[in-house]
């Protein structure tokens, strides 16, 4: 197995010299947006765990509802991120 030393020569190397680079922010309308579309599938998970539940399929429920969750935070983390 060869060890190849690391690349010194700057190419590929950060602008920034501490290496802190933030991506620019995404307009608040497109962000808005995203999380518009992520609350409907929230909704349609939340919808789809309730109809499993009521039709007695308790693991489909847990998951449509885990799936509601995690999308509505993903929505909420679009606005607040930027």
């Amino acid at each position: 197995m060869t060890v190849h030393p690391p690349d010194t020569s700057g190419i590929g190397a950060p602008e920034d010299p501490t290496g802190a680079h933030e991506p620019p922010r995404q307009p608040l309308l497109e962000r808005l947006g995203m999380a518009a579309i992520a609350l409907v599938l929230a909704l349609l998970f939340g919808g789809m765990a309730v109809a499993s539940w009521i039709g007695g399929e308790g693991f489909l429920a847990i998951m449509a509802g885990i799936g509601a969750l995690m999308t509505a935070w993903a929505g909420v983390r679009t606005v607040l991120r930027g």
